[in-house]
């Protein structure tokens, strides 16, 4: 066996394992996290502004009624308001459970099982993406794969919503919205995530970074961030 054999093994090994330490975490806390988050952007009219935004770019980059894809989907809140917003939206999570409850909740909108590392979608399928906050319990040396399926999935000029935790930090969560669990949450720097979205060949078209709100500083969170982009050309070598 060569070194690059074992090196690939071993990031396949660390990729399966994080997958599945996801995946049961949320199994477990899905029906908690789902009344958590029912009516989050009842409050937060700047991230219901980016959203309309983001329907009508996919709109016009692409076509109006291009699928988008709301990757991470969770208990499909935000699968829902963008298709409140008109749009042709679907939501797609790691965790059965949480499809299982997106589907409860809403059952006129499809939702899916999968994951965001190796997605059952077709090359150049998509009109659009959004992945909200959903990168936020992968290691940092898994995001080029993510990016990478993002951009293979989406069609020429195709859109990207990225929301994640703005900053340089590393939690790990032994319970959560009342259970036992285990999950690493990543904040990571805006500037590292955008030349990751470039290499994997995107173009980056505006970044928001917004303090956090009352309750979410007394949660202990920072700084907010959210990235629009679109892919551009192929991902550079090396």
């Amino acid at each position: 066996m060569t070194e690059a054999t074992r090196t690939n093994d071993r990031a396949d090994s660390d990729e399966s394992r994080y997958l599945g330490i996801t995946r049961s975490s949320y199994d477990k806390v899905a029906g908690a996290y789902a009344e958590l988050v029912a009516d989050a952007l009842d409050s937060r009219p700047l991230d219901r502004a980016l959203f309309g935004a983001f329907v009508e770019m996919v709109e016009t980059a692409v076509r109006v009624g291009a699928e988008i894809a709301d990757i991470g989907c969770g208990p499909g809140h935000v699968t829902a308001h963008l298709c409140g917003r008109g749009a042709n939206a679907f939501g797609l999570d790691l965790s059965p459970e949480m499809v299982a409850v997106a589907r409860r909740r809403h059952p006129d909108i499809r939702f899916t099982e999968g994951s965001m590392t190796a997605l059952d979608l077709a090359d150049g399928s998509l009109g659009g993406v959004v992945s909200w906050y959903s990168i936020v319990h992968t290691p940092p040396t898994s995001l080029p794969t993510v990016f990478a399926e993002f951009h293979r999935v989406l069609a020429p000029g195709g859109q990207l919503m990225l929301g994640f935790k703005a900053g340089e930090r590393l939690r790990h969560l032994d319970h959560a919205y009342g259970h036992d669990l285990s999950l690493d949450v990543y904040w990571m720097p805006p500037d590292r995530i955008a030349a990751l979205l470039e290499a994997a060949g995107f173009t980056v078209d505006s970044r928001v970074i917004r303090e956090p709100g009352e309750a979410e500083r007394a949660a202990g969170q920072g700084r907010q961030a959210v990235l629009l982009a679109h892919r551009s050309t192929e991902p550079q070598e090396g």
